[in-house]
């Protein structure tokens, strides 16, 4: 693979709806021209643009909530995996480096985003069991990213995610049907296990399909 043809990564928590964002690139674009990965909401986006001697960063910041600036060597942006840390708390932010790394890394931050956001609202622990949370919520990622993994009965394939202390709900985003996934016992984390696909069972019932 020639220089032009090597690709680069990268990733972020979107502030505003906190979906992680990903965006992939030639190194020969990025070169070029830099770089503009935006996420679905339009309400945030990473940019690269180099100035002759280093990549300059605009990172929204999925921990903090605002927007970073980092600078980077073109060998630390173009060439291995690198992170970008938040300046108010030291977490890493922003990933860049090969997709499967990247990915990884967000999904790791994504958790533990959440994780910390409802120890703030309820001044508790944030779990009834942390590792099968973690586990629970990887699962449900892996689900997630297969053809249909998840879907509604109604037709849908739009919903979203609230984690709770000891479930986590998918919601339909156009009929409202719930659907809840415990997340406290082991036998929780191999009952989603047998699952190659979810199904949120309209509005008739909240049981597991």
């Amino acid at each position: 693979m020639n220089a032009s043809e090597e690709m680069r990564t990268f990733g972020y928590l979107c502030p505003k709806c906190g979906r992680t964002v990903m965006g992939t690139r030639s190194v020969f674009a990025l070169e070029a021209a830099g770089v503009e990965v935006s996420c679905s909401c339009g309400k945030s986006a990473l940019t690269a643009r180099y100035d002759g001697e280093r990549y300059r960063f605009q990172v929204p910041c999925g921990v903090c909530g605002g927007i970073h600036e980092a600078l980077c060597g073109p060998e630390q942006a173009l060439r291995g995996a690198a992170a970008l840390a938040c300046a108010q708390t030291k977490q890493f932010c922003c990933f860049l480096g090969p997709e499967g790394l990247v990915e990884k890394n967000l999904k790791e931050l994504e958790i533990l985003t959440e994780k910390e956001k409802r120890q703030r609202e309820d001044g508790q622990e944030a779990f009834l069991d942390s590792v099968i949370m973690y586990e629970v919520l990887s699962e449900l990622k892996e689900i997630a990213a297969r053809p249909a993994g998840i879907t509604c009965a109604c037709g849908s394939g739009k919903y979203r995610m609230e984690i709770r202390r000891s479930a986590v709900d998918l919601i339909c985003q156009d009929c409202g049907a719930k659907l809840r996934i415990p997340a406290v016992t082991d036998e929780d984390l191999d009952g989603l296990c047998c699952h190659m696909k979810l199904v949120i069972p309209g509005n008739r019932t909240q049981q597991r399909q």
